[in-house]
């Protein structure tokens, strides 16, 4: 914890909207959403906003499996937030994504 609070606040990358297809049996679903990225320290920053394209492509690939009962309620949401985190850590491997927060979603 020590070193933790030397390093100052975190840092926080914006993802550009996305747009994706849910996996719906019936009707064509969709979500919208725009995520900010957390990060442990400021200077990560750069280094995620190098990997945008990565996160992007991971997490469109992600939701176009997804379907629309998954999301409902806040535990669905709570599910999205822990499976975006871990695409995250993935896509900016060796360094570390703490959060994935949702600035806006909506479900269609």
């Amino acid at each position: 914890e020590a070193h933790k609070e030397k390093s100052g606040p975190p840092g926080y990358v914006d993802l550009p909207e996305m747009v994706a297809n849910l996996n719906a049996v019936r009707k064509p679903t969709y979500i919208k959403v725009v995520v900010r990225i957390e990060v442990p320290h400021q200077e990560d920053v750069e280094k995620v906003k190098a990997a945008v394209p990565r996160l992007q492509d991971l997490f469109q690939t992600y939701l176009r499996e997804v379907r629309p009962e998954e999301l409902r309620g806040s535990a669905g949401t709570y599910r999205l937030r822990e499976e975006l985190i871990a695409r995250a850590n993935i896509a900016v491997a060796p360094n570390a994504v703490t959060d994935v927060l949702f600035t806006q979603m909506l479900v269609q």
